[in-house]
């Protein structure tokens, strides 16, 4: 949502704020903000725009050990230099960085201004500013405290106050925060990308937690153990890549290495998920399994309800985390909740784990972020392991997922009906998909140049059956996201003639999924259904395949794999078509329109 961080220790603040910043920049864009609180005098700054454009040649003046910092997406409040972070209170005594929504906060505000306070901007966020104000005596810590008693919603805060200068104290909930711990200094931040250049060694704060900060200590309410994070800077840096989000997708076979490396033992047909291992007896006798998400991770959790229903035989549901909570979903002790998430901080789907542990459901995760607050709430999970996300777009993250929903396939089939032949064949296949996603890649040049031919359409339909159904909503997702001067929609291949065919014509093209599989003669049907009303097709197909030559207009191969396994490697063509079509209309792939890479509001 937004990116916060701050410092204390004994090194100018500011340069370590900038920099910690501009990583922190995929989680938000629209403006930017510092305070430093100086040794002569006092640093404030609060800019639209974004922070990696942002130079200031007198930089070297700014002179401070303690200071905080915030990049913006907007939520409450229009983007204006106004509603850039830090708020601060009436006398400019105390400043605050946010990120999460004060859901409360018109009630806060009000009350507030009846009391004499003065507001100068429209967000939500000041009025944590103005009640610490309230409630201050001498101790930053307990105003803090007796602040947020008072609000309702989610944040992860950071503050200071010019009346308690040696002090950085910082509180979450529901947003994710982390103390970073070095000799002679400390870091809060909302993503360790923003400090792992100075420190692997941190803390994961829980909700409910304050950490109270000065330059030789820190205390948090109660102890906790010291994590290290286990990926290195470079990996958060684009090297040749002109964008992140290129160098994402080309970390897809990394990608899939690192998420089934360990966890599968070939000779057996099993697969090995330490994560797991606590609940193997409780997932035995699970009767049903509801899998949750929200926009790409959604369609994750749809290609694995198509994997859970052929192979593990249970009743399977999927599930918009945003809407779980208010079906009133038929849920018990024998049903498993399977969450996914890149961030391990999206709000809805961690209320619709919250909702699920209510009714005693066992709650699973499948998620990047180690430490997050997604998996500390469920019961047991499963890490990527795949290093940092930093394109705001799911791409590397979204390939895991698919290959970690296979290997939980594979677990939960063993425990049933599923025969070591299968179990090997499957585990087999996977082992290999490195492999044929880096020969999907080398068609990168060529995807580049349909993108350039495509570039002035303004609208696209995405096609697809079983599994490559949720692919084509993701393929429309991804180009929405990052060319989104282009509308694109995705739908199964067989809803078509019961409507969206009245909108085909020469002017819109369709991105048809058709690899080598149980519905490919159906796919077919739909490709000449739409080449009658003369409508452009682009087709995604199995290499070799000479036939859909003379029904596309355009043809990606990729190589042949297990039906189950086709939307893994399908997905890489249409993130790389997105990617290239956004560059094509001048776009940031990076940092799309209105877009943040974790949602942690509702």
């Amino acid at each position: 949502m937004c990116g916060i961080i701050g410092y204390i220790g004994k090194k100018n603040a500011f340069p370590i704020l900038l920099s910690g910043l501009k990583k922190l920049e995929y989680r938000g864009y629209d403006s930017f903000g510092f305070f430093i609180l100086g040794k002569n005098n006092d640093f404030l700054l609060k800019k639209t725009g974004k922070i990696s454009e942002y130079k200031n040649k007198s930089q070297k003046n700014i002179k401070g050990n303690l200071g905080i910092g915030h990049t913006r997406w907007a939520t409450t409040g229009a983007v204006t230099d106004a509603n850039a972070h830090p708020h601060f209170d009436c006398q400019k005594n105390i400043f605050v960085v946010h990120n999460g929504i004060i859901e409360n906060y018109k009630k806060l505000k009000e009350k507030l201004i009846s009391e004499g306070h003065k507001f100068s901007s429209e967000t939500d966020s000041e009025v944590i500013a103005h009640l610490i104000e309230k409630h201050f005596q001498n101790n930053l810590e307990e105003a803090v405290r007796k602040t947020l008693k008072k609000l309702r919603g989610t944040y992860g805060i950071a503050v200071i106050s010019k009346k308690d200068p040696e002090k950085l104290v910082a509180a979450k909930l529901g947003s994710p925060l982390l103390l970073g711990i070095n000799h002679n200094e400390f870091l809060v931040a909302s993503d360790p990308s923003a400090i792992v250049s100075h420190t692997r060694q941190v803390i994961t704060l829980d909700d409910n937690e304050i950490a109270v900060i000065s330059p030789n200590d820190f205390f948090i309410l109660k102890e906790k153990p010291i994590e290290k994070i286990e990926w290195k800077i470079e990996e958060a840096e684009k090297k040749e890549f002109s964008h992140f989000m290129l160098k994402e997708i080309f970390e897809i076979p990394e990608s899939i290495e690192k998420s089934i490396a360990g966890r599968i033992i070939p000779d057996k047909g099993l697969v090995k998920l330490g994560g797991l291992e606590e609940v193997l007896d409780r997932l035995k006798k699970i009767e049903k399994i509801t899998l949750i998400g929200c926009g790409t991770a959604q369609h994750a959790a749809q290609v694995g309800e198509y994997m859970f229903e052929e192979y593990i035989g249970l009743p399977i549901k999927t599930e918009i985390s945003s809407e779980f909570r208010y079906k009133k979903p038929i849920l018990d002790e024998k049903t498993a909740v399977l969450a996914i998430s890149q961030s391990g901080e999206t709000a809805d789907t961690l209320e619709a784990i919250k909702e699920a542990k209510r009714k005693k459901c066992l709650t699973l995760g499948i998620v990047n972020a180690v430490g997050s607050s997604i998996a500390r709430e469920t019961d047991a999970g499963v890490y990527n392991r795949i290093g940092p996300e930093i394109g705001v777009a799911a791409t590397k993250s979204f390939i895991s997922q698919l290959c970690i929903l296979v290997l939980i396939t594979v677990a939960l089939g063993r425990q049933r009906e599923m025969d070591l032949v299968t179990g090997k064949k499957i585990l087999n296949e996977l082992q290999k998909l490195p492999e044929l996603a880096k020969k999907t890649l080398e068609q990168a040049d060529k995807i580049k140049e349909l993108a350039e031919k495509y570039s002035e359409y303004k609208n696209f339909f995405f096609l697809g059956r079983k599994y490559n159904y949720p692919i084509a909503l993701e393929g429309a997702l991804k180009l929405k996201e990052i060319a989104w001067k282009i509308h694109a929609e995705g739908m199964p291949a067989g809803e078509i003639k019961h409507g969206q065919l009245a909108l085909i014509d020469e002017n819109f093209p369709t991105v048809c999924l058709c690899p080598y599989d149980s519905v490919y003669d159906k796919m077919k049907n739909a490709i000449e259904e739409i080449k009658a009303r003369k409508g452009l097709v682009i087709a995604i197909t199995t290499e070799k395949n000479q036939e859909i030559k003379n029904l596309a207009d355009d043809v990606i191969y990729i190589p042949k794999t297990l039906e189950m396994l086709t939307p893994i490697l399908a997905a890489i063509p249409l993130h790389l078509f997105a990617a290239y079509l956004g560059l094509e209309l001048g776009l940031d792939i990076d940092k799309p329109r209105n877009l943040a890479k974790s949602v942690t509001v509702e």
